[in-house]
């Protein structure tokens, strides 16, 4: 009996340049090429797991919060760890053009050293040939856009580098709009949506064909950007409310939305937004990866799912650990029942349908 066919997976969102950011020294490109321990994404663990391409995203860091009397942050700095209601502090326009400069140069750096491994794609057809050749594809996708200058000038300079997708917020309010807060239970209603500013970047971005990531908006953002937009609505990662109340994921009446503009939803492998408790726990079977599946696809419809892994970003289920563990969710699905059709839709046909729609 043959084994099933390695199926490439083109995920939705990763902090991949964010750790090699931080990283001290200048060898960045070549930890993401030759691999090392730590991290959950490289070009090793990629080929190991199938992980055929992505989103690769761009975060600026909040500052350090001052120190509280006992010595300890007011609140953690980590990407997915606030737990309370207190918004992580802003970020000043300057300091996030500094971050996003250095962050992009960093993945052209590993496109140039990887001799021909890696390569940037910026339309379907990109991506595809990479599929084709078996190299590495990312696409350039900004979380957070408090680097975007208020006459969208630095957008278009963006776009000709190579962006494609955007989301307007990170969880903290800047100047266009709201992001939800960390917090488990809750519903994602927590504060005014996107400001008129926020308003215009949806416009800019759909002229552009720049996709929009609503993942991180509040619900109120999510309902102003799907009154603008005209692109298909997508939530890069996130996952489903009904299954874990986070207030970082989708109420049933967003995913009908997200279902009637055909848009689309990457399955996030966090597991606080996994558990129906909320908590960090890497002990997280894949049954609840499975059970958000299963609720997304009973929603929008077996074309609107896929993954947004949120590598290097998320303390995530260890039966998955990291990229090349793909292949242990991929049985996952095969032993519930999941025909290859659907696993392929799953996997990364649906990702380049929405990306071939919006761009």
């Amino acid at each position: 009996m043959t084994s099933p066919r390695r199926v490439p997976i083109f995920d939705g969102h990763n902090d991949a340049l964010l750790r090699l950011h931080l990283r001290a020294g200048t060898d960045a490109p070549r930890a993401f090429l030759e691999g090392e321990a730590k991290g959950q994404l490289d070009l090793p663990k990629a080929r190991e797991g199938g992980f055929a391409g992505g989103l690769f995203a761009i975060f600026v860091p909040s500052p350090r919060r001052p120190k509280e009397p006992s010595g300890e942050p007011s609140v953690p700095d980590d990407v997915t760890s606030v737990t309370s209601v207190a918004f992580p502090p802003a970020v000043e326009a300057t300091t996030a053009q500094r971050v996003v400069f250095a962050m992009a140069s960093l993945l052209l750096r590993i496109e140039q050293q990887s001799q021909g491994s890696v390569r940037i794609c910026r339309t379907v057809t990109d991506i595809e040939q990479c599929f084709v050749e078996g190299v590495l594809a990312p696409v350039l996708h900004i979380e957070g856009a408090e680097a975007i200058d208020e006459s969208f000038e630095l957008l278009d300079v963006l776009h000709a580098a190579g962006l494609r997708s955007l989301g307007p917020v990170w969880s903290r309010p800047n100047a266009f709009g709201h992001g939800v807060p960390f917090l488990c239970p809750s519903s994602p209603d927590t504060g005014p949506g996107l400001t008129d500013l926020g308003k215009e970047l949806i416009r800019a971005c759909n002229r552009r064909r720049i996709l929009v990531d609503l993942s991180h908006l509040n619900e109120r953002g999510f309902w102003d950007a799907a009154a603008i937009s005209d692109a298909p609505l997508v939530a890069t990662h996130s996952n489903a409310h009904a299954v874990s109340p986070h207030a970082r994921n989708l109420t049933d009446q967003q995913l009908d939305a997200i279902r009637d503009t055909s848009g689309m939803v990457g399955i996030n492998f966090a597991a606080a937004f996994l558990r129906p408790d909320g908590a960090h726990n890497a002990d997280t079977p894949l049954d609840q990866v499975i059970a958000h599946i299963d609720h997304m696809l009973a929603r929008v419809g077996e074309d609107c799912v896929g993954f947004g892994s949120d590598f290097d970003g998320a303390r995530i289920p260890a039966d998955i650990k990291n990229a090349a563990g793909l292949p242990n969710l991929v049985a996952a699905m095969r032993a519930h029942g999941y025909g290859e059709p659907l696993i392929e839709k799953l996997c990364f046909r649906n990702w380049l349908r929405v990306l071939r729609a919006t761009w």
